[in-house]
C-alpha cells in the first residue's frame, strides 16, 4: 500500500543534542580508510584554517540516520522498515563538523514517490550547531520494496 502523501512535509522536533569528539572523528576516518591529517591532527586542521580536527564528509550520517529514524518508525506514516534499502545520500555543507560541536538534526520528509510498487521516502535531516547555524543538510533516500504477491 503506498505511503500516505499527507506526510510530504512533516517536520519532526529535533534531536537531542549530539557532541562531536575528537576520538569519534578519529575513529571513524580510521574506520573508512580516509587519513587525511586534519582528521586526525589538530595542528593539522589549525593549518587550514580551522579550530580544532574536523570530521571526514560522510561522518555526519550517523547522526542523520538516527534522527531519520524517528520517522520510519512514525506508527503514522505506516512504514514496512523490514521491506526499507538504503537508495542514496547526499550532503550539503555549509561548513565542517568540528571536534567540539553540539549538533542536533531536524528531520522533514521531503517527498514520497510510488515507482513500480515500490515507495521512495526522501527525508532531509537538517544538522544545526549549538548556535542554531546550520552545519550541514543531509538527504537520505530509503526504498520500500513492493511486498512480494503470494
Amino acid at each position: 500500500m503506498a505511503l500516505d502523501q499527507s506526510f510530504v512535509g512533516r517536520t519532526y522536533p529535533p534531536t537531542p543534542a549530539y557532541e562531536v569528539g575528537r576520538e569519534k572523528i578519529r575513529e571513524f576516518a580510521e574506520a573508512v580508510g580516509d587519513t587525511h591529517p586534519a582528521y586526525v591532527d589538530r595542528e593539522a586542521a589549525r593549518a587550514l584554517g580551522h579550530a580544532d580536527v574536523i570530521a571526514p564528509p560522510t561522518f555526519v550520517f550517523s547522526i542523520t540516520y538516527r534522527a531519520a529514524g524517528e520517522v520510519v518508525q512514525d506508527p503514522q506514516l505506516g512504514l514496512d522498515y523490514s521491506r526499507v534499502v538504503h537508495g542514496d545520500q547526499k550532503f550539503s555543507y555549509v561548513r565542517p563538523v568540528r571536534a567540539g560541536d553540539r549538533l542536533t538534526v531536524t528531520s522533514t520528509i521531503e517527498s514520497i514517490k510510488s515507482m513500480a510498487g515500490n515507495d521512495v521516502l526522501d527525508i532531509r535531516g537538517d544538522v544545526h550547531d549549538e548556535t542554531g547555524e546550520l552545519v550541514v543538510t543531509a538527504v537520505t533516500k530509503l526504498v520500500a520494496r513492493a511486498a512480494e504477491e503470494a
